[in-house]
């Protein structure tokens, strides 16, 4: 059983950047894929970004080249830098993973084995 716990949300104004992290457990981590998912108020949870265990990544059009994942295994440590943050990225942010034998691409579908409580980031304008 992994689990996994998110910290690093907060207020940022228009164009500020954060960076959130996910501490896992687990002595295989560095096996799974990992990823981010957000959910707004109202609406349904939403893919961000992915990485693979060999580190091939998959960004959604609406945050590429603002967001970057990046993972530090001796950590067992998930991060997303944010960057140039807008009112429309205020939501949950919910640390995902999936074990090595399940397909990456269920996990950008959001078929994940294990998910974090989650961290607010709320944009202002």
């Amino acid at each position: 059983q992994v689990q996994l716990v998110e910290s690093g949300g907060g207020l940022v104004q228009a164009g500020g950047s954060l960076r959130l992290s996910c501490v896992a457990s687990g002595r295989t981590f560095s096996m799974y894929g990992v990823g981010w998912f957000r959910q707004a108020p109202g609406k349904e949870r939403e893919f961000v970004v992915a990485q693979s265990w060999n580190g091939g990544n998959t960004y959604a059009n609406s945050v590429k080249g603002r967001f970057t994942i990046s993972r530090d295994n001796a950590k067992n440590t998930v991060y997303l830098q944010m960057n140039s943050l807008r009112p429309e990225d205020t939501a949950v942010y919910y640390c995902v993973a999936t074990r090595p034998e399940t397909a990456f691409s269920k996990l950008i579908r959001g078929e994940y084995d294990y998910w974090g409580q989650g961290t607010q980031v709320t944009v202002s304008s």
